[in-house]
């Protein structure tokens, strides 16, 4: 992907690089040791002192990655020169490990890319755990990247998600706020406790049925697995739910023969990272919740 810009004044091109084209520091100092700063047409360091008309062009290149592509379908919900967004599936986990290095979603996207003609990587917004469903969004470059990153910490990305619980709140909507820790730094799994990370999730009831109830969650905090622990906590844990049960959901979800947890991120909100346009994107997959 090619950045363009005319400048319109007499200054260091670090500061069109920064200010005008608004790229982020880290991005600047890995592109200026790959050639990738020209103006008009010529690579140039960032100190080089730029004039009014002359025009800057910034190549955004990624790495090949070292783990393969896979052309495994791909559910895509938009697509453009920016951006991706994908309906992912429960039992995908997001990104490949040390340990693992194919049958992750990553492992699709790229191989979408590399059949459209793309060179870009694989560069994620948001993630879900392997058996959450729905709402992926994806960079296409680290420019991009990295505007969407800063939109998520200055809270400009809006995550919803819906759950199926066990039991229901007592009433239709409130806030759940417990601090959340990690008891074990050798192990994923997290709970409540005294001293932990400042957690907060809003949940309204969409609906209720026997023994069970429909779940808007809006997490006003980020923490691992922050909408499981919170909903396990507040006594309406989300049926199929492997790691944050009671004994009583537990058998309720074996009951109804489920394998993984009804847990699906529905939309997200965001501000395209060119446009600044704000953006919704819906799962489809939210139709599992329906159905159960």
């Amino acid at each position: 992907m090619l950045l363009q810009h005319t400048a319109k004044r007499e200054c260091k091109l670090l500061l069109i690089l920064r200010q005008e084209m608004q790229l982020s520091s880290g991005l600047v100092k890995r592109l200026k040791f790959q050639n990738a700063l020209l103006v008009n047409g010529a690579p140039v360091h960032t100190d080089f002192p730029v004039r009014p008309g002359d025009a800057i062009t910034v190549r955004l290149e990624d790495a090949a990655p070292d783990y393969p592509a896979e052309g495994l379908p791909l559910d895509i919900l938009y697509e453009d020169a920016a951006i991706l967004a994908v309906d992912k599936p429960a039992g995908l986990i997001i990104h490949p490990t040390t340990a693992r290095i194919t049958g992750t979603l990553a492992n699709r996207v790229i191989a979408h890319f590399q059949k459209q003609g793309q060179p870009c990587a694989f560069h994620p917004v948001t993630r879900l755990d392997r058996d959450t469903f729905g709402v992926v969004l994806l960079a296409k470059d680290g420019h991009c990247h990295a505007r969407l990153c800063d939109a998520m910490q200055r809270g400009l990305i809006h995550k919803t998600y819906r759950a199926l619980v066990f039991g229901a709140p007592a009433d239709d909507y409130g806030v759940i706020d417990a601090p959340i820790v990690r008891p074990d730094p050798m192990r994923m799994l997290r709970a409540i406790g005294a001293g932990g990370k400042p957690a907060q999730t809003r949940y309204t009831v969409l609906a209720r049925r026997p023994g069970c109830a429909l779940l808007q969650l809006q997490p006003l905090t980020g923490r691992t697995h922050q909408l499981r622990l919170h909903c396990l906590h507040a006594g309406f844990p989300i049926l199929g739910d492997p790691q944050y049960y009671t004994e009583a959901s537990l058998a309720d979800s074996r009951r109804r023969g489920l394998s993984t947890q009804l847990l699906c991120a529905a939309s997200l909100t965001f501000p395209h990272p060119l446009t600044g346009q704000e953006m919704t994107l819906s799962t489809h997959l939210d139709r599992i919740l329906a159905d159960d």
